[in-house]
């Protein structure tokens, strides 16, 4: 069982486990850390850190963030893509997919 300990001197959460007896501190988000208030969605040089080659939404996980920034961050890269300024896809260079139509035609020629 993990217990949750607040650390009133630093902004780090604290969690123990009994099993291993080791203490896990887990580190502020960097947005939390250069104080950001709100994020723009016409910041494409931004929100492409958070977006993968294949232009999907980096889970929390592995950017760090905290969940309030990841929300954030998620609503902002949404709202690009509507507004045309990041794409909802990225197709790599020299892949080329047949469609199922033309393959399902070229098997009965």
């Amino acid at each position: 069982m993990k217990k949750i300990d607040s650390n009133s001197s630093s902004n780090r959460r604290v969690r123990t486990d009994e099993k291993t007896k080791r203490i896990i501190k887990k580190k502020p988000c960097r947005l939390c850390r250069s104080k950001v208030e709100d994020i723009l969605y016409t910041d494409i040089d931004f929100l492409e850190k958070f977006v993968s080659e294949r232009a999907k939404i980096v889970p929390q996980r592995i950017s760090g963030n905290c969940s309030k920034h990841q929300r954030m961050i998620a609503n902002r890269v949404k709202r690009a893509r509507i507004a045309g300024l990041l794409p909802f896809i990225k197709i790599k260079q020299g892949v080329r997919r047949e469609s199922d139509f033309t393959r399902k035609r070229q098997e009965y020629r």
